[in-house]
């Protein structure tokens, strides 16, 4: 079987309060946070850091931390992780620039997987 590859790209924070997550991770480490796109706003952490975005948790994921896996096909790797116990929570969507899905791991732990496109 092939082999996947995949490598964290960036990570999402999900709050009920993005405006006051966006505040604090300010302040507190000094992260450049732009203003909302989408309920998203994305985050530079600085020269030697990952990237992300904190976002207004949805239904499915109201709070918590998501790594994001870049993946090389988005259908394959979502295919892959359901064989192996893996559930989809929010299938497969279509961006300007990248495909993104959200899934659950057998354990419990989300995570994002996102194809560039």
């Amino acid at each position: 079987m092939k082999k996947l590859t995949g490598k964290v790209i960036g990570f999402e924070l999900n709050s009920q309060e993005p405006e006051k997550a966006a505040e604090f991770y300010s302040i507190v480490f000094g992260w450049e946070i732009a203003e909302p796109q989408w309920d998203y706003r994305e985050i530079s952490t600085g020269d030697c850091g990952k990237n992300g975005g904190i976002a207004r948790g949805p239904f499915d994921y109201p709070h918590g931390t998501r790594i994001q896996i870049e993946v090389d096909v988005i259908d394959e790797a979502i295919s892959k992780a359901k064989e192996n116990g893996a559930m989809v929570v929010r299938d497969k969507m279509e961006f300007d620039e990248f495909f993104l899905a959200y899934l659950v791991d057998p354990t419990g732990i989300g995570f994002g997987l996102i194809q560039k496109k």
